[in-house]
């Protein structure tokens, strides 16, 4: 049994004043797997003070010395990798293929922050002008439960990359993926306060960091409302935001794509991660000439899925988080019935043989049009919506009906038609024939999937303010 009590402050473990403690439940099981207790404002202000007394020596260290550093927590990082994995899925329930990669990718991070200052100019000549590079300062990195690792890196790598000193909180409800995180982040010996980390609730820690004088800059990932919070909050003292937060993401298949892989590729992006992922391409827009062809050949390929224990390698999809996030999912799933979506595959409740879990039948509506709720909000959870198309313009129509763009999906065998139909797309990422993502490209939304970008160095850039100089 976990019992977790303790926020890392100053280069310490700690214990936290917060008196909240809530359980950890292992949702494949519904077994309490221990119990954490939260951090208050209390918590929060005395990590700010740590991360404000570390700050101005930290912005003076050179470029070689943070790209040490970064090795350091590659390091210590990747020895802890089985850890991570196992973590994420005790804690939320991730497949192990999926947990597997994100803790390697953890590790990545840190190595291409390193490899993107290295070659970067933080002083520059501008005509008559020189143009410094300078840290914003103090950043506040809040991270959500579906992701803790991969997602508290990314941007930790980019705050260190930039000489930004760090509080970071991760979700409530990923105690112990943050836990194991934490100590394998502290081996990585960094001047204490550099790093801070904390678990709270958004509304008491959360409003805290967004609040603050001393935090300059916040980095949020989550949903779109919580993102409209932090900004309102932190326009009082000017802070720097970067949100990305909720998508409701298109896969468009052209008439000419290839089926056989583009089909499987598809379905992938829509249920990644359990489907509980921002990314996920949960419309599916299909030529209208081919729709029952395309839905055939899903409902063959969603039948090969293994739904059960996540630590199996060969499962294709776990549990969800919690028993809230299992009744959402069936809410939208009996909501899309009851609007007169056509069900093609899976349906309310749990799959065959699994009576304990929060595990949600992987499903498939066809006949979806536009005003449905299924099509319009983030569901988070395996629905895959499928809606015919007239033309490529129509496509694009309803590709962009949304107020998000976050990411996009596009499969064709034309190079030219596919690199159109991206350019028309309103989206900050467009994956053609491919799911993977560019680790080293900007990533981020449009509309009201967020503002900003991260990774590659336009993530090293949203920690960094330019200062010009001019003289006589």
């Amino acid at each position: 049994m976990w019992n977790i009590s303790e926020a890392y402050i100053d280069g310490n473990f700690v214990p936290v004043q917060g008196t909240e403690v809530i359980q950890i439940i292992n949702p494949t099981t519904e077994i309490v797997m221990g119990t954490a207790r939260l951090a208050n404002r209390d918590d929060v202000r005395a990590a700010i003070q740590a991360a404000r007394r570390a700050q101005p020596a930290f912005a003076r260290t050179r470029k070689a010395e943070r790209i040490e550093m970064l090795g350091h927590l590659q390091a210590a990082v990747l020895a802890s990798a089985d850890q991570i994995r196992d973590s994420a899925i005790e804690e939320y329930g991730g497949v192990f293929t999926r947990a597997q990669w994100i803790s390697q990718y953890s590790a990545q991070c840190f190595a291409n922050a390193a490899q993107i200052l290295e070659h970067y100019a933080l002083t520059r000549p501008i005509g008559a002008a020189t143009v410094r590079m300078e840290p914003v300062g103090v950043s506040a990195l809040i991270a959500p439960w579906n992701s803790v690792a991969g997602t508290v890196c990314s941007k930790l790598a980019s705050a260190i990359a930039a000489g930004c000193t760090c509080v970071i909180k991760p979700s409530e409800l990923s105690p112990l993926q943050t836990r194991v995180l934490t100590e394998a982040l502290h081996q990585a010996g960094l001047p204490d306060g550099v790093f801070n980390l904390l678990l709270g609730r958004g509304q008491d820690a959360g409003e805290e960091l967004s609040r603050h004088p001393d935090i300059a800059k916040i980095s949020f990932t989550g949903s779109t409302a919580t993102g409209k919070r932090i900004a309102r909050a932190g326009v009082e003292s000017m802070k720097r935001v970067s949100l990305a937060l909720t998508g409701k993401s298109a896969s468009i298949l052209l008439d000419d794509a290839d089926l056989a892989t583009a089909i499987p590729m598809a379905v992938n992006s829509a249920f990644m991660n359990n489907g509980q992922a921002c990314v996920a391409g949960t419309r599916l827009l299909v030529p209208r000439a081919l729709l029952e062809q395309v839905i055939s050949a899903i409902q063959a390929h969603v039948a090969t899925l293994r739904v059960g224990n996540p630590h199996d390698p060969d499962t294709s999809l776990g549990p969800l988080v919690n028993l809230a996030q299992y009744e959402r999912v069936q809410q939208y799933i009996h909501c899309g019935i009851e609007q007169g979506a056509r069900l093609v595959v899976g349906g309310p409740g749990r799959p065959s043989g699994l009576d304990r879990g929060y595990f949600v039948r992987p499903t498939v509506f066809a006949d979806v049009s536009a005003e449905m709720d299924i099509a319009r909000d983030e569901i988070f959870g395996p629905v895959l919506s499928i809606m015919a198309y007239d033309s490529d313009e129509h496509a694009i129509e309803l590709a962009n009906g949304t107020v998000y763009g976050l990411q996009a999906y596009v499969f064709s065998t034309s190079h030219e038609r596919a690199h159109a139909m991206a350019s028309r797309l309103e989206a900050g990422t467009v994956l053609i024939n491919r799911v993977a993502p560019e680790l080293l490209a900007p990533f981020g939304g449009v509309k009201q999937s967020g503002i900003g970008r991260e990774f590659g160095v336009v993530g090293l850039e949203s920690f960094l303010e330019a200062k010009t100089i001019v003289s006589a």
